[in-house]
């Protein structure tokens, strides 16, 4: 390993270790989106051996936000790649470890990427940027998908760059395959996001297709095919769940959660618009300047001068294009946000680093640049480089995660009356949570399982006078108890009096 290799593995081990801590301290290890509820249940529900179970009876009492009940049997709404991972975590009691370790990968995996394209120093840079980046610290602490997307992401874009490499003709359907795989898993974990990173690769591809050497268009047929069956699993997946391969369960949940223009697209009156869509756009990117490295509007400043460092290196135009490809697949659909770019992050970050070697004049061999000038541009940009992301570390990011955290109010204490050893013997139990927001029952879910089968399985209430005989039929083995989140340790027996 060379130097600029040991210190990238530094870099990836480094951001395993500060994502485990924001894992366990700022999110305790606990779903705080509603999204997570749903991969958590799907995860804990894989790690049992199913993907869709029975319906409880009663479930509407039992509600998990995106857990969908349909023709009496209930499962998740998102696509198995991501839970299929997690129930791994599920399986191991390590759940909270699962993206601090694709974190760390990923940051592996940037500094690969550009260290193939545009050097070792713009690899190490690109890498850094990515850890101390907000929105990959955050996103990596959290329950999400998005982390398993930028590693495929980045494994099928430096796949892919092995693939067309003319140089080198031994094992070439080894990386044939492995991007095609990895591109295939992609689409059974985040279809859309999946489709937006290929795009400038599958334009690249058409183009080899035309032009390419009789090797070069095998390589390429090849990643597509295999990335074509890995990928149609999606289908025969909507298929169990809907009965049409066609029918995504998304619109299960919400009719309108559809891709595409016009009346039932989305919540607006008469559906999605391309006038919204690029509102949306500015909008993700207005909130990516922020949670990008920290550095508000100047979180794009080095991108220019990257485009223009990178503008005669055609590989670079394929990382460059991945963010755009996300923008361009994301226009019709009706939902915005920064996270669904987090996909293309290294394409911010290479890009970036390339901004960055270019302007401190790192990488210029010629006399100019060991002059006293050369020194004092290369010192200047290091030091506004410190200063930046001192800002961000310092003022913005541990600002940004409290906000996170404080923004749901999701607190582990909440579960710790179960633990308490006088409450144990109240199980096995069924818990009534009466509360009017979902979340204070929601985060009870994380003593249960989607089989019921715990010693205390929770199901909610709204109002206090739901009449819980039935509830109590469903299950006689099991005492029913009724229980007031601002009342921690208390359980009664029936109704407490208003």
């Amino acid at each position: 390993m060379s130097r600029y290799d040991r210190i990238a593995l530094f870099l990836s081990i480094l951001a395993f270790i500060i994502t485990a801590w924001i894992s366990t301290n700022i999110f305790q290890g606990l779903p705080h989106l509603e999204d997570e509820y749903a991969y958590v249940w799907q995860a804990q529900a894989i790690a049992g051996g199913k993907f869709i179970l029975s319906s409880p009876p009663e479930s509407d009492q039992f509600f998990v936000p995106f857990v969908i009940d349909h023709n009496g049997q209930r499962f998740g709404k998102y696509p198995l790649g991501w839970p299929v991972v997690l129930s791994i975590g599920e399986r191991l009691g390590l759940r909270w470890m699962v993206n601090p370790l694709l974190a760390g990968l990923a940051v592996w995996l940037t500094y690969r990427l550009g260290k193939k394209i545009l050097g070792e120093l713009c690899g190490l840079f690109a890498a850094g940027l990515t850890l101390t980046s907000p929105i990959f610290l955050m996103r990596s602490g959290m329950l999400l998908s998005h982390p398993w997307g930028l590693v495929l992401s980045a494994a099928f874009a430096l796949t892919w760059l092995e693939v067309v490499d003319q140089q080198n003709d031994t094992r070439r359907w080894l990386p044939s395959l492995g991007a095609g795989f990895a591109l295939g898993v992609f689409a059974l974990s985040r279809p859309l996001t999946a489709l937006g990173v290929a795009l400038p690769f599958a334009i690249h591809g058409l183009i080899l297709l035309w032009r390419g050497s009789p090797t070069i268009r095998r390589r390429v047929l090849t990643v597509g095919i295999v990335a074509l069956v890995v990928g149609s699993l999606h289908f025969l997946w909507q298929h169990s769940l809907t009965g049409n391969p066609l029918r995504n369960p998304y619109t299960l949940w919400w009719e309108y959660d559809k891709i595409g223009f016009g009346p039932g697209h989305g919540v607006l009156e008469g559906g999605h618009t391309l006038k919204q869509a690029l509102i949306n756009t500015k909008l993700s990117l207005a909130e990516m300047a922020g949670d990008l490295f920290g550095w508000g509007i100047f979180s794009w400043i080095f991108l220019p001068f990257g485009l223009w460092a990178v503008r005669k290196q055609k590989k670079s135009w394929l990382i460059g294009g991945v963010p755009l490809g996300l923008i361009i697949v994301y226009l019709p659909y009706w939902i915005s946000g920064a996270r669904y770019l987090y996909e293309g992050l290294y394409g911010f970050t290479l890009i970036s680093a390339a901004g960055i070697a270019w302007l401190a004049g790192w990488g210029n061999q010629s006399e100019g640049s060991k002059s006293k000038f050369g020194k004092i541009r290369s010192l200047g940009m290091v030091a506004i480089l410190v200063l930046l992301i001192a800002v961000n570390l310092i003022g913005y990011t541990p600002q940004r995660l409290m906000r996170e955290h404080q923004f749901y109010e999701v607190d582990s204490s909440a579960l710790q009356p179960f633990r308490d050893s006088s409450v144990q013997e109240l199980a096995p139990a069924i818990i009534l949570v009466h509360s009017e927001n979902w979340r204070d029952y929601a985060l009870l879910l994380d003593l249960a399982d989607p089989f019921l089968e715990t010693p205390f399985i929770f199901a909610w209430s709204p109002m206090d006078d739901y009449p819980a005989k039935k509830l109590a039929e469903a299950f006689p083995e099991r005492t029913l108890y009724h229980y007031y989140p601002e009342e921690p340790g208390q359980f009664y027996q029936s109704p407490r009096e208003n």
